[in-house]
């Protein structure tokens, strides 16, 4: 799933999409915190509503912030930034996604509020770093994004649970983002060090 923009990239070259090669991108992935026991014991609309809920906001977001959505993953997703074209911010643009996220599940959860609806509590993991991507189908197009820097993202947002905590970002994405245009202090100022984990 592209976003607008890069639709309009695609449209008069796909050829990016089906080249395969390695290439530096931000890997998001964002999951509800709990969602096993929510769903457990209520009727399916009620658990099906809540997941379209979740992924019309964080989609949105991925949109807002120019890149792609690479799958949905029951109660989660994973998003690239710099797929399938290489951008000057991508690492920026998967930090600023990532805090419009959680900026508008709290908007949601106040309406869920208003309806007597249990809150949603998202987390995010982010990494930057070399992927391999490009059409990995035989007899139809897959796109994919594949290799260790998807991983690490992935344990990255598990990382959440442990530190309490709605993102985790790693070293590697905000030095880049440090180095992309049009950043500011803004951007990681609610961001706190913490020391080196094995993931």
């Amino acid at each position: 799933y592209f976003s607008p923009n890069v639709v309009d990239e695609l449209s008069g070259n796909d050829e990016p999409l089906t080249r395969v090669r390695t290439q530096d991108v931000a890997v998001l992935f964002a999951d509800i915190v709990g969602f096993t026991a929510y769903a457990d014991g209520r009727v399916p609309k009620e658990v099906i509503d809540t997941l379209r809920q979740f992924h019309e906001r964080l989609e949105r977001e991925v949109f807002q912030h120019g890149r792609t959505l690479d799958k949905y993953l029951g109660d989660g997703l994973m998003a690239t930034f710099g797929t399938p074209f290489a951008g000057d911010s991508d690492a920026l643009n998967a930090l600023r996604c990532a805090r419009g996220m959680i900026t508008s599940i709290a908007e949601l959860n106040r309406k869920r509020s208003d309806r007597n609806e249990p809150p949603i509590q998202v987390s995010v993991g982010l990494h930057y770093g070399q992927v391999v991507l490009g059409d990995i189908g035989l007899n139809r197009l897959e796109f994919a994004v594949i290799g260790t820097t998807v991983n690490a993202a992935s344990r990255l947002e598990a990382l959440t649970r442990e530190f309490g905590c709605a993102i985790v970002v790693s070293d590697a994405l905000v030095r880049q983002a440090r180095t992309e245009t049009g950043h500011s202090s803004g951007d990681f100022a609610l961001l706190v060090e913490q020391p080196a984990q094995s993931i």
